[in-house]
């Protein structure tokens, strides 16, 4: 790590700096400082597809350059995770050694975290804190404000200093009734005061419509499942626990056995139940019994809906899978929408699925809602500005195009402030302006031996 960033905050300052995620989308790495001293969150990565030496694409994780914040070690007083999707705490079992500080977080994202931890032999101290709770560090006041996204206790955070007051969303959406975890009200928006600056998740701010709730997504997936006469297959992100409860209550409407088919599945089942979550109607029988129960009772959840290479769709797609074939007749659910730059691999999956004789229904195309994103889109960011009435909303965790449509959503709301900036850039929280290019930014990523090296 480079040395000789001198930037120390002062008494009356209070400063946010981004490392990572915004002007991207991934990667997330937001530092604030006050009086000397500060607080990280999130740790994300992110992955690039990239040739290797023979020229064939291979992907590889990536996360941000950390020099200024490895600079600061001795003042940083603690990392808060958010919550447990890769693009936000992806980073932490690399980059913990550079920052030596506590991580504080909330119970499955904890245990998600120790499972990391235990494969990369991490030591990093885990603390725990209660969804809506508090927490002091230093002259950092922390407020946990539950939020609805698609993996449980996601955390945004009030962040009040002598000079100042933000609210850090995380990422974020409405949702009447999200499955698993208590729906966010709109009283606990407008409960909100004196807030100077929203920083806020900008990933569907392209999208003029609401996110659509889970519980429409539980509804179609019965209605796909119920008119099934032999397997289905759902392929879903296994972080997300509340689509995972739907299916398990699916299956015993359905009269079906669930199955679980890839590593991050189990691991994460694992997580989720340590926490208090998957407690009813979820059984799953051993993987190496679906393949001898009779078609129509089989209901299992499958990795790989981006068309990795490896993951349990995949080998279903190629009829290389130890534990079940599929057959003409059987049906394939994919519950999750094509991330942007994996259209070709899932293009082929479902092609070789088809040549199969199997049944694809693409939540990208299928008429029924068998995916909600958890992302707000244009009306939640308008309701959530209104509520609160911030000074200035700093759009974050999305690319240029999406920072910008944020900053004219919340202009449009009322909001007096918008402060569009990029990683590296120092916002002044206390004036509401930007100073560009203050801290140097870039990415890291692991060599062969699995050591950092630059990107």
């Amino acid at each position: 790590m480079k040395k000789g960033i001198n930037l120390i905050p002062s008494r009356q300052e209070f400063w946010f700096i981004p490392l990572g995620g915004t002007g991207e989308i991934g990667m997330n790495l937001n530092l604030y400082g006050h009086n000397g001293q500060w607080i990280i969150v999130d740790c994300g990565i992110t992955f690039e597809d990239r040739p290797d030496d023979n020229g064939i694409m291979q992907s590889r994780i990536e996360m941000p350059l950390i020099d200024f914040a490895s600079e600061q070690r001795d003042n940083i007083l603690g990392i808060i995770a958010t919550h447990a999707h890769e693009d936000h705490i992806g980073a932490l079992p690399y980059l913990w050694e550079h920052l030596g500080c506590p991580i504080y977080t909330t119970p499955f994202t904890r245990n998600v975290l120790r499972a990391k931890f235990a494969r990369n032999n991490c030591s990093a101290p885990i603390l725990d804190v209660v969804e809506g709770g508090t927490l002091d560090l230093g002259p950092f006041n922390l407020t946990f404000i539950p939020m609805t996204h698609s993996t449980p206790e996601t955390q945004g955070l009030i962040i009040q200093t002598p000079v100042g007051k933000v609210f850090h969303t995380a990422d974020w959406k409405l949702d009447a009734d999200p499955v698993v975890g208590a729906h966010v009200t709109p009283q606990q928006y407008q409960t909100m005061t004196d807030i100077d600056a929203v920083v806020c998740d900008s990933t569907n701010a392209l999208n003029p419509m609401s996110a659509d709730s889970e519980i429409d997504v539980a509804s179609a997936l019965l209605t796909a499942v119920s008119d099934a006469s032999r397997r289905v297959i759902v392929a879903c992100f296994a972080s997300n626990i509340a689509r995972l409860q739907t299916l398990g209550s699916i299956a015993r409407q359905t009269n079906r056995h669930i199955g679980l088919l890839g590593f991050s599945l189990n691991n994460m089942r694992r997580c989720a139940q340590d926490a208090g979550y998957l407690q009813t109607d979820f059984n799953p029988v051993d993987r190496q019994h679906l393949g001898y129960l009779p078609p129509e009772e089989v209901l299992a959840i499958a990795t790989g809906s981006q068309g990795e290479p490896g993951a349990a769709l995949h080998r279903l797609s190629t009829d290389s899978h130890p534990d079940v074939n599929l057959q003409a007749g059987d049906q394939v659910i994919f519950s999750a929408k094509t991330i942007p730059g994996n259209e070709q691999g899932v293009e082929q999956l479902i092609n070789r699925f088809e040549r199969m004789g199997v049944t694809v229904f693409q939540a990208d195309t299928s008429n029924l809602t068998l995916h909600a994103s958890g992302h707000g889109g244009e009306p939640e960011l308008t309701n959530m500005y209104e509520w609160i009435a911030p000074s200035a909303v700093i759009p974050v965790h999305g690319e240029p195009e999406h920072l910008i449509a944020n900053a004219n959503i919340a202009a449009a709301a009322g909001v007096e402030k918008q402060l569009v900036g990029r990683n590296g850039d120092l916002y002044d929280l206390v004036n509401l302006t930007i100073r560009p290019n203050a801290v140097p930014v870039g990415r890291m990523t692991l060599d062969a031996y699995g050591q950092l090296m630059p990107s």
